[in-house]
């Protein structure tokens, strides 16, 4: 598992809405930062499909708390590590997972 923290995977996606790529296919990505960026909302659903991804992280003194919403933490991951631009998205590199 990558040693990545979260807060810096899901700052890899741009703030408000945007269109992904992830698995294949493609998806709305809202991003939203709270608390003068000390709490981060993750939302993606699959177009035309019923998957998502919830989550939020929070900042603090003591590290980043990550609670996955309603989902197992290894499928937000996932999405955090796995996704790629879309049309119009920004074009930063993929995290790889550690073997």
């Amino acid at each position: 598992m990558s040693t990545t923290p979260v807060a810096d995977l899901v700052a890899r996606l741009p703030r408000g809405a945007s269109t992904v790529r992830y698995g294949g296919r493609a998806w709305a990505v809202s991003v939203a930062s709270y608390a003068g960026g000390r709490s981060l909302k993750l939302w993606a659903e699959e177009l035309g499909g019923t998957a998502f991804v919830s989550a939020n992280v929070y900042l603090g003194a003591d590290g980043e708390t990550f609670r996955p919403c309603e989902m197992p933490a290894a499928e937000v991951l996932a999405f955090l590590r796995g996704w790629e631009p879309g049309p119009g998205g920004p074009v930063l590199p993929a995290v790889p997972a550690a073997d």
